[in-house]
């Protein structure tokens, strides 16, 4: 094993201090040249123009859990109510389906786009106490597919560059599983990647580097860290905000990274202490992202 590189808080910059409640669902939309991100308790929809820095922002009639962009237009979201289209200008929501009509406990939660053009969603129990969380794949058809159960709350997830290898979270159960990928977007295999202790937080957002490498966010860790595909831990980036969420690579050449945060349950003394905490901040990592692709239908 080498040595672990850790970098301190200085490392990272605060680009937006929007005081988010619970930051989330960072994305990066090349054909726009912005980021955009979530306050899913707040009902937020926030987009940051990486050439100028404007801000804009818009609430949302549901809670928002995660985007990606259509080809043919506006976003695929995940919500508390299932899938939907969305757009942020207008404020048009279309419904598509609840994934879990059985579980009306249950809620989304994190979703990214296969190299196939395939939106992948996991749910959880809104109380995050139960383990009744799952992983769905959306195709551009319409069609959805449950391919794993036994979540209490899923995240990532996220893709091997070559798209052969599935990632998510169980973040209260710190573990980190990958999946073999077939070509035809059906996984299997899963296994225990990587397993984390107390001290570490909870593993939440991932996203992959061109190299390969994870970028997961720790939740209640205070921190981004880097691993190999093969588990090993490589890096750690020190924020000054504990409750770190979801991580996007970013900008023209893919090399920035974004970190959105919460300060959801934080106390007045924990508040003074973290003051940019529920802001996105970036990271030069040293590394590229993968480009992202969005869901085909």
């Amino acid at each position: 094993m080498g040595t672990l590189k850790v970098f301190s808080q200085d490392a990272a910059q605060c680009v937006w201090p929007a005081r988010a409640e619970l930051g989330e669902g960072a994305l990066w939309v090349p054909s726009q040249g912005a980021l955009y991100w979530l306050d899913i308790k707040g009902r937020k929809v926030h987009r940051l123009a990486l050439e100028g820095g404007a801000r804009e922002s818009w609430e949302t009639p549901l809670r928002m859990t995660a985007l990606a962009p259509r080809r043919q237009g506006g976003f695929i979201a995940g919500t508390e109510r299932g899938l939907a289209f969305y757009e942020p200008r207008s404020g048009r929501l279309e419904r598509l389906l609840n994934p879990e009509p059985e579980r009306p406990h249950n809620r989304c939660n994190d979703g990214k786009v296969d190299l196939a053009g395939r939106f992948w969603v996991g749910t959880m129990d809104d109380h995050e106490e139960a383990p009744t969380g799952a992983l769905y794949r959306f195709d551009a058809q319409g069609h959805l597919a449950r391919f794993d159960d036994g979540y209490t709350v899923t995240n990532g997830p996220a893709f091997s560059p070559d798209g052969r290898t599935l990632y998510v979270n169980d973040s209260p159960q710190r573990v980190t599983y990958a999946f073999d990928m077939s070509a035809d977007g059906v996984p299997g295999g899963r296994r225990v990647l990587l397993r984390f202790e107390e001290p570490h937080g909870f593993p939440d957002g991932i996203t992959v580097d061109a190299e390969g490498g994870l970028w997961i966010a720790f939740y209640a860790g205070g921190c981004v860290r880097h691993f190999s595909p093969e588990g090993e831990w490589l890096a750690e980036y020190r924020l000054p905000a504990a409750k770190t969420t979801s991580v996007a690579f970013g900008g023209k050449g893919l090399d920035r990274l974004f970190v959105t945060t919460a300060r959801d349950g934080l106390d007045a003394e924990a508040l003074a202490a973290q003051p940019l905490a529920g802001g996105l901040f970036e990271l030069s990592p040293g590394v590229r992202g993968v480009e992202p692709v969005p869901y085909a239908g």
